[in-house]
């Protein structure tokens, strides 16, 4: 394990992988910045956001999908800035606001929504494709760990308040296709899923909140090796790197008090590892599908 970037966050979230900028992009919540870092030229970038944003996909080169409070919508990398509105995401409710979210293989993107004080059941999952926002599940708390196989078959994702991890299979459109049901329940164990990502082989990383760790689930189902952090809420796992092999990880303070801070001082940091198994890229978002030729 290494330090990636000594940055704080309240709550670190949303990493992700740019494969074609070779950087990596993360939130901090509710500190309400876009942060990044090219692990080759160590290039950095903190941008100041207009509302909280928790999610992203990339779209090509120079733009991002990005989720927020109040919608979709694309962010331009070379300016900094919002450059169009896609949907509004429960932008009439104040009291809710994005969460875990992931692009899909077929270039829509999954959304998690929560109560900005994790309400039990004012949670949702959505999914935006080809212009449209539907809405999946209804009556979750904290949806995270939305990540997909890499066969298409199936989606993941986690209600963190519960324990439990749930997977769903997709159709040819990838559209759930049948009912969710419990993958692992980690509340079994005394843990609680965070932000998860899928590998070349079908297996899991799931973070684990207040666990200071990054767990392997295999494809059917089973805990194995867990890869500790000096940071007792680990948040949101990516891989990344040349060859897909480094696990990048999120952290938060969000909730320490200043013992617990002054035990794990780099809570909030963001750290990388060597994974044994390769991950693979993140697909891009398809703008193109939502009326934009570009």
């Amino acid at each position: 394990m290494t330090l990636f970037d000594s940055r704080i966050c309240a709550l670190g979230e949303g990493t992700l992988w740019h494969p074609e900028r070779r950087e990596l992009f993360w939130f901090d919540v509710t500190g309400r910045r876009l942060l990044s870092r090219a692990p080759e030229s160590g290039a950095t970038r903190e941008v100041a956001l207009p509302e909280i944003c928790s999610a992203a996909a990339w779209i090509d080169r120079k733009r991002l999908l990005i989720a927020s409070e109040t919608g979709l919508s694309v962010f331009d990398l070379e300016s900094g800035r919002f450059v169009r509105r896609l949907a509004d995401l429960e932008a009439e409710n104040p009291a809710t606001r994005s969460n875990d979210g992931r692009a899909d293989p077929w270039g829509g993107f999954w959304i998690g929504t929560m109560g900005k004080s994790a309400e039990p059941g004012e949670g949702a999952l959505y999914r935006y494709f080809a212009g449209e926002l539907r809405r999946l599940y209804a009556n979750l708390s904290i949806p995270n760990a939305v990540c997909f196989a890499p066969d298409r078959l199936l989606g993941y994702f986690a209600d963190t308040e519960r324990g439990l991890l749930f997977r769903v299979a997709l159709d040819a459109q990838g559209w759930p296709a049948a009912e969710p049901e419990i993958f692992v329940d980690f509340s079994r164990h005394g843990l609680w899923p965070d932000g998860a990502v899928t590998m070349a082989d079908g297996s899991l990383r799931v973070a684990l909140w207040g666990a200071g760790a990054v767990v392997a689930v295999s494809p059917q189902g089973g805990i194995g090796a867990r890869l500790s952090f000096p940071a007792l809420h680990t948040t949101c796992p990516a891989s990344g790197g040349p060859d897909y092999r480094t696990l990048f990880c999120s952290s938060a303070t969000q909730g320490l008090s200043p013992a617990q801070i002054a035990e794990a001082p780099l809570s909030g940091a963001l750290f990388a590892a060597e994974d044994s198994v390769p991950g693979k890229p993140e697909p891009a978002f398809r703008l193109d599908l939502c009326g934009d030729p570009r």
